[in-house]
């Protein structure tokens, strides 16, 4: 086992994350020389659904729309520095990824990266249908859910991605793996841990779930000025693991950036979405939290360690998304003297005329809307004001699209069918689908790598 530090760097948190953040963490780890890693964490139950709706509109697509343009600025240097590249962002099509991930290293002028393609979370084929419906109904999901399923994905673990990198791989692509595998894999492959040291696994684990959401952990999602002060946000450094042979690790970001990394930051980020600290649940292994230690060792740089691993759990957790109709939304700005109660009767008017397509969800931005219920109890309760500047929101959910398509037109009616002094009508449509988590017996799901080309 090789006692040499590993350094990991994110430079993604989510689909749709800046496009800029990757080229000082990769600037800080050729300066830092020695074994480094870049990590892109682009996907989310959300995310996975559009890449499902992208894919069946074009077979090409369906991986992260912004790979481009995340890889164009530092692709060259990881193959120059030997900084190799993990990520989630082959989504709903991680071959369709690779592919292009191929087109833009032949575009640069480079030479062909190894790319491993990670496989084993698409559960969508017919010889999954029966584990599928079984383990809906054991979640108490309706079982004819599987009858309009689109595709069902099981979070897997870090093993096919260590695999990969022991391959030789260049860049690792993915798809629907859990977020902290994106640093555990790495961890596996360069420290050679045997599978079942479930402490260094652990804390490797927690390492990756740091680093998962970018900028997060640096200060961005942590700031609230006057209470919680962040300086330089609008230049936020993404974060950078430095972790050892026992999977303990500082946190840190590049040099000269923005933002802040102290010992508040790391802990809000240690526990965000963790159900149960005692046993955080991973498709790697169950982390034990409760005992860690967060300590602050320097000027941007946070010690994690103490967190403790039990084996790894026997069922993988599977999300099911099924096509669920076609949901529109429309928007409006009513301003000036009595706009409150313009645009309320606005609302109502529109879920007068929509009616008999069930349940019409009416906002008003800036007085209700995320406090709001779509029945519209919430905004009924709350007293009238005298807001000045009130955007109206409508959105409604139907199977049949063309009864979808009456919100846009109801919404542009309204600019001279009144109320008065509406304007900057905005709308939208798209397909939609319903998300349905159920969980499956390991054994049910084998993973596994291929390289691309």
């Amino acid at each position: 086992m090789t006692e040499e530090c590993l350094r990991v760097g994110c430079a993604a948190g989510f689909s749709g994350d800046r496009t800029d953040a990757a080229r000082p963490v990769v600037d800080a780890l050729i300066k830092a020389g020695g074994p480094g890693y870049l990590l892109f964490e682009t996907l989310a139950e959300r995310t996975l659904a559009l890449a499902q709706l992208a894919r069946r509109e074009n077979p090409d697509l369906g991986f992260e729309p912004l790979l481009p343009e995340l890889l164009r600025p530092v692709l060259a240097d990881c193959l120059k520095h030997g900084i190799r590249i993990v990520s989630n962002f082959g989504a709903a099509n991680p071959e369709g990824a690779a592919r292009c991930i191929a087109r833009l290293a032949t575009e640069l002028g480079l030479r062909t990266p190894r790319v491993a393609v990670v496989r084993g979370d698409d559960l969508s084929g017919p010889l999954h249908r029966t584990l599928l419906q079984r383990a809906l109904v054991e979640s108490a999901e309706a079982p004819s859910i599987v009858e309009s399923m689109v595709c069902a994905n099981a979070y897997i673990g870090a093993e096919a991605i260590a695999a990969a990198l022991l391959d030789g791989a260049d860049i690792v692509v993915t798809g629907r793996v859990a977020d902290p595998s994106l640093t555990l894999g790495p961890a596996l492959a360069h420290f050679g841990w045997a599978h079942d040291d479930w402490d260094r696994i652990a804390r490797a684990t927690m390492v990756g779930h740091l680093l998962e959401c970018g900028a997060q952990v640096s200060g961005g999602y942590y700031a609230d000025p006057g209470f919680k002060e962040i300086p330089d946000l609008a230049h936020v450094g993404f974060p950078i693991a430095e972790i050892d042979a026992d999977g303990n690790c500082v946190i840190t970001k590049p040099a000269g950036t923005g933002g802040r990394i102290d010992e508040h930051t790391v802990k809000e980020q240690l526990l965000y979405e963790v159900h149960d600290p005692s046993a955080y649940l991973t498709p790697d292994v169950i982390a034990d939290l409760s005992q860690a230690e967060v300590r602050e060792v320097g000027p941007n740089r946070v010690r994690l360690s103490g967190v403790r691993g039990h084996p790894r759990p026997g069922r993988l957790k599977v999300n099911v998304f099924c096509e669920q109709g076609w949901f529109a939304e429309a928007e409006i700005s009513y301003a000036g003297p009595r706009a409150e109660a313009r645009a309320r009767l606005a609302g109502e008017v529109l879920r007068e005329r929509l009616r008999s397509l069930g349940t019409v969800r009416v906002d008003l931005i800036g007085v209700s809307s995320v406090l709001g219920d779509d029945a519209g109890r919430w905004l009924a309760a709350q007293p009238h004001g005298d807001a000045r500047d009130v955007r109206l929101r409508v959105a409604i959910n139907h199977a049949v699209k063309a009864e979808a398509e009456r919100l846009p037109r109801e919404m542009t009616a309204l600019y001279t069918c009144g109320p008065a002094g509406g304007g900057g009508v905005r709308t939208g449509m798209r397909q939609r689908l319903s998300t349905h988590s159920c969980f499956v017996p390991r054994e049910a799901v084998s993973t596994s790598f291929a390289i691309a080309g």
